[in-house]
């Protein structure tokens, strides 16, 4: 049985993410279809992007990807299918797989030429679910597109290194559901640059001189729960994505404040790396 995930910006409260599903159905009822996020925030690419990076490795190979983000189709917006990592990917050529192309070489890219036989100001509902279930069935992509070589890439997407090999200059990526931030410097580039020196991490007022792999290796679990600081602690760890992400222990954004809103960081905020 195929799988089709959506990953859409169109939220929870209009008919656009039910009226997709019941698209697919009505075209092949032996198809699983994937919620993967509805919520990410309107036009933003590289959010969709680091939600896609980390969400579709989980899946079996030959999986197909909707992806909803900024997919109006306009002469510089045109639409594509992509085979990479032995998954499919359908989308705007909007940059919004530069994470993971920036990684991995895609396949196969074509793309998508069926519109002069489709009507619609809808093209999720009306392109990408005729394309994921062509794909399904087991069809070509030579079929629905014809074959380009390259898809657009996000520069902004790389952190800064400076000449000297002692300062990377990134910023904030991504922003969870806990507030905790995340850059877009990765494990990889900090220990390359790094070389085992000495660092300080700056993101406005907040300063970070260690790096955690977990958010309770941060805690001091030999100390009585009374005396050893905990909630409300800030760290700095390699999340599970293999980015540095700054946080808050046990934060909750509702109450007690989170990492963005406490440091005060937004969406493309600088975060720096200075190594002795």
């Amino acid at each position: 049985m195929a799988i089709i995930t959506l990953t859409t910006d169109f939220g929870e409260k209009d008919h656009f993410a039910g009226a997709v599903k019941g698209t697919i159905y009505s075209e092949m009822d032996d198809v699983r279809i994937v919620d993967i996020s509805h919520s990410i925030s309107p036009f933003h690419i590289t959010e969709a992007s680091y939600i896609i990076k980390n969400a579709y490795r989980c899946f079996p190979k030959g999986s197909i990807h909707i992806i909803g983000i900024d997919s109006e189709l306009t002469p510089e917006n045109k639409h594509v299918t992509i085979l990479l990592d032995d998954h499919y990917f359908i989308c705007a050529n909007n940059g919004i797989l530069s994470l993971i192309a920036s990684e991995i070489k895609p396949e196969k890219i074509v793309e998508i030429n069926i519109h002069n036989t489709v009507e619609t100001n809808f093209p999720v509902l009306d392109v990408f679910v005729r394309v994921a279930c062509h794909i399904a069935r087991g069809g070509t992509l030579e079929v629905i597109g014809k074959t380009i070589e390259s898809i657009k890439y996000l520069k902004e997407i790389e952190p800064y290194i400076n000449s000297e090999k002692n300062q990377i200059v990134g910023h904030v990526l991504y922003i969870d559901n806990y507030g905790n931030v995340v850059t877009n410097i990765t494990r990889k580039i900090f220990e390359n640059v790094g070389k085992g020196r000495k660092f300080k991490i700056t993101a406005r007022t907040a300063k970070f001189s260690n790096i955690y792999t977990t958010y309770s290796d941060a805690i001091d679990f030999k100390q009585d729960k009374d005396k050893r600081e905990e909630d409300g602690k800030k760290l700095a760890i390699f999340n599970s994505a293999g980015y540095i992400e700054l946080a808050i222990y046990k934060s909750n954004p509702s109450t007690v404040g989170s990492a963005s809103t406490l440091f005060g960081l937004e969406l493309r905020d600088t975060v720096t790396i200075k190594f002795e």
